[in-house]
């Protein structure tokens, strides 16, 4: 980063508020960084591009109800801040190379499946904003798991792959002249939506199986749309993920990544908030807790693990991997654990060739799920610890 952006991130963290834990002020931890060896190829030094990444969450894939009486109030519908090209710099100056930009189409189609060119044309004027700066920009179907749109099972396959070629065909289209720093991903989080199953990416049983079964026929209608679209698409990034976009969703033999015309082209996408008792677990739940150590190997493990079993799978064997959900919740006054879960937890997707994006969904008071970093209203950054922490120890 260049030393002006350096001393500017150093000023805006300064100005923002300290949080300070209870045994006094928050630090960011010395860890020893270790790389394990990644491929030396293009798509590796892309995915090293993206650094560290940050979630527009809770805004384009917001869902609307009976209430909206009009479909562009949808972006504000679920924290009420609509986003503004200050947002967007500020990000770049507090160092991030990547945002993410969740959006639910179901809200603004017909019943042919066509976007409003209103909703799709405000999307692409925050992408607009991303990459001007250099960012890269990730874009997604997100809340539109549900039986009418695409939904992964035997039974809605037919109308879920006519849904992911509309959307993604409209999308290509749409930005088919954008260069590689805009990425495409299918979809998030695929489950069975509303059953026993919905969170169950480790089962065997029939219906998890079958869903997956429909969720790599579902990629590969992804990727066979975006490359027959010709332009820039032929060989555009494409990130896509397994069952729930957990690890052990792809890490199973039942995840088949899509074949493609393009070469190593294909990016493995994935979720974890872990260990979930501290990262996402409500503090209203029996056995939540709010503290993370980063002295306890047992606390580490887990984080670990994870990243060393997509080590294995994919890196080792030269398909990169991005973390594109992660974060840990505001309980009480928890911001040092908080602050030592997001350094260790980027490290380790670092030495592993693995960047992360952290999950902000502007929520900073309530009994919700609080991963607000910057507000969004003023661009005052609540916790500049956490983003000091993962530009410490982010890909590079």
């Amino acid at each position: 980063m260049k030393r002006a952006a350096m001393l500017l991130l150093s000023l805006l963290l300064t100005m923002s508020v300290c949080a300070c834990s209870a045994s006094g002020e928050v630090t960011v931890p010395e860890l020893t960084v270790t790389y394990k060896s990644v491929p030396e190829t293009e798509a590796f030094a892309f995915t090293k591009a993206l650094g560290v990444g940050w979630n527009l969450g809770n805004t384009f894939d917001a869902t609307g109800g009976s209430w909206i009486k009009d479909e562009m109030d949808i972006e504000t519908a679920w924290h009420g801040d609509r986003t503004k090209e200050a947002l967007i710099e500020a990000l770049r100056q507090a160092g991030f190379d990547s945002i993410r930009i969740p959006v639910s189409w179901h809200d603004h189609v017909d019943g042919e499946f066509n976007i409003s060119d209103r909703w799709l044309s405000r999307v692409q004027e925050v992408v607009d904003w991303a990459i001007e700066r250099d960012m890269y920009v990730i874009v997604n179907i997100h809340h539109d798991c549900e039986k009418s749109y695409y939904y992964p099972s035997y039974e809605c396959l037919e109308n879920s792959q006519k849904y992911v070629s509309a959307i993604w065909s409209q999308l290509s289209a749409r930005f088919i002249d954008y260069d590689e720093h805009l990425i495409f991903e299918n979809l998030n989080e695929p489950r069975l939506k509303d059953t026993p199953y919905e969170w169950m990416s480790g089962s065997t049983a029939k219906e998890v199986t079958e869903s997956m079964e429909c969720i790599n026929a579902l990629n590969q209608t992804f990727v066979n749309t975006v490359r027959a679209s010709g332009g820039k698409n032929a060989e555009r990034y494409l990130m896509v993920s397994g069952y729930d976009a957990a690890v052990a969703g792809v890490i199973t033999d039942r995840f088949v990544l899509p074949e493609d015309s393009a070469e190593n082209r294909l990016i493995i996408s994935t979720h974890a908030y872990i260990p979930y008792d501290f990262a996402l677990q409500s503090p209203k739940e029996s056995g939540s807790r709010s503290e993370w150590s980063i002295q306890s190997a047992g606390d580490k493990s887990y984080i670990a693990g994870e990243f060393e079993s997509l080590y294995k799978k994919f890196v080792l064997n030269g398909i990169p991997v991005v973390m594109g959900e992660f974060g840990s919740r505001t309980k009480g006054n928890n911001v040092q654990a908080r602050v030592d879960h997001a350094a260790y937890y980027v490290l380790s997707g670092a030495i592993r060739g693995i960047p992360c994006l952290w999950w902000d969904n502007n929520a900073f008071k309530g009994n919700g799920e609080l991963f607000g970093l910057i507000h969004r209203s003023t661009m005052r950054w609540e916790y500049p610890k956490i983003v000091e922490a993962m530009m410490q120890y982010k890909l590079k």
